[in-house]
């Protein structure tokens, strides 16, 4: 197997010490901010399987950088808030810096769940499931 040049350990590594990271403590208290955009970058399933925030935004990590872009076909609304604080979280804080670098380098501001949905439960974070419907 050949030997890669950056480990994906690395790489959030990289990405953690040029982010803003928030505890999920803090992201808690910040829940009734109405100028507060949760966004949840977990795969669907994720989502259907541990709940999730309520209230936050789903958005699929394979099309964050388009649905953010004003510029691609793909363009949310959501993101083209100015007034808002966007705090994008994964299930353990990997993806959502990742994600959160990548964003920061196109030029769009937000920060990261730094420990992900992993602890938010257990630190008392309201948890929210889809309809058996949907």
């Amino acid at each position: 197997m050949a030997q890669l040049k950056t480990s994906s350990a690395q790489m959030v590594a990289d990405a953690r010490a040029r982010i803003d990271e928030i505890e999920t403590k803090d992201l808690i208290a910040m829940l009734d901010d109405p100028n507060l955009v949760v966004v949840d970058i977990r795969d669907v399933r994720e989502r259907q399987r541990s709940g999730f925030i309520p209230g936050s935004f789903h958005a699929p990590r394979g099309m964050i950088e388009f649905w953010v872009d004003p510029e691609s076909p793909y363009f949310k609304d959501i993101f083209g808030q100015q007034d808002k604080t966007f705090v994008f979280h994964c299930a353990s804080g990997w993806r959502s810096a990742l994600t959160t670098a990548t964003l920061q380098d196109m030029g769009f501001k937000a920060s990261h769940l730094r420990e992900g949905f992993s602890t938010w439960e257990k630190q008392g974070g309201p948890v929210a499931f889809p309809d058996a419907k949907s």
